[in-house]
């Protein structure tokens, strides 16, 4: 019945070891055998998620990947853009003078980099440049500008002061933009129209395949929406509570194979 099943990563495709299992690497292969599309979801831009799309044999023509949460849907071989939900110099601008007001801090999200306006980066946005093996850039306030594409805007802060901010921040910012939160530290800012569920749905659209035989697995909150859009909404063992709450099925911990044995049990019918 399911025929494409979309996957988070950190905390679900892979182990806290930042590892893929030989049961989760062995169950995808065989879901791609039977002609079920296997489909990587991540913030994530490409370069980010290729590695893995290489190590998973999710590289040939028809296989396709949702990057920047939902911002982009490309088709990996040819690198086609499928859909692309941008964000503009003057949302960044909204942005930013939150976070001089807060006190935090903040970067910006291009096809190619990491932009931020703080001389010293931030340690979360060395971290997400070391992930996704994208460069750090300084610009300053004065020289962002429209001349940069913004995929997505991120406040990065320690957990515990990124719940503080949670509190305050102000509700035309909810209103206006997706906010998620994808990790501990990264609040991430998209298009209102740019999330994860919506790429799935464009996804669909576009290889003609009904949103009901979908199947989406995740943890976290960026993950919700996808989640709530499938046919099929999957939280992990080590999901956070709000997202058990709004799934279908929870399945097993990262670290015991959850997503081999949702294939296992929905593609495989084993």
């Amino acid at each position: 019945m399911y025929k494409l099943i979309a996957l988070d990563i950190d905390g679900t495709l892979l182990n806290s070891e930042k590892k893929i299992t030989s049961d989760v690497f062995d169950s995808i292969q065989k879901a791609k055998e039977n002609g079920a599309k296997v489909v990587l979801s991540t913030g994530r831009p490409l370069p980010g998620v290729t590695p893995l799309l290489n190590e998973l044999n999710l590289n040939d023509e028809g296989d396709y990947v949702i990057c920047f949460n939902g911002a982009v849907v490309q088709e990996v071989k040819s690198q086609k853009v499928i859909s692309n939900i941008e964000m503009s110099y003057e949302d960044f601008k909204d942005i930013y003078r939150v976070v001089k007001k807060l006190n935090t801090k903040v970067h910006i999200n291009t096809p190619t980099n990491l932009i931020t306006p703080h001389k010293e980066p931030s340690e979360y946005t060395v971290h997400e440049s070391e992930i996704n093996k994208i460069p750090i850039v300084y610009k300053s306030e004065e020289d962002i500008d429209d001349s940069i594409t913004f995929c997505k805007i991120m406040i990065i802060d320690h957990p515990e002061r990124l719940e503080e901010i949670l509190e305050v921040l102000p509700n035309e910012l909810r209103e206006k933009y997706t906010v998620v939160r994808s990790a501990p530290f990264f609040l991430e800012f998209l298009n209102k129209k740019a999330n994860k569920g919506t790429a799935l749905k464009a996804l669909c659209n576009n290889i003609n395949l009904p949103i009901e035989k979908t199947i989406a697995v995740g943890d976290e909150e960026n993950d919700q929406h996808m989640i709530k859009m499938a046919g099929l909404g999957v939280a992990m063992g080590n999901a956070r509570d709000s997202i058990k709450d709004i799934s279908d099925y929870i399945t097993t911990t990262n670290n015991d194979n959850g997503v081999a044995n949702v294939i296992n049990k929905f593609i495989l019918n084993k």
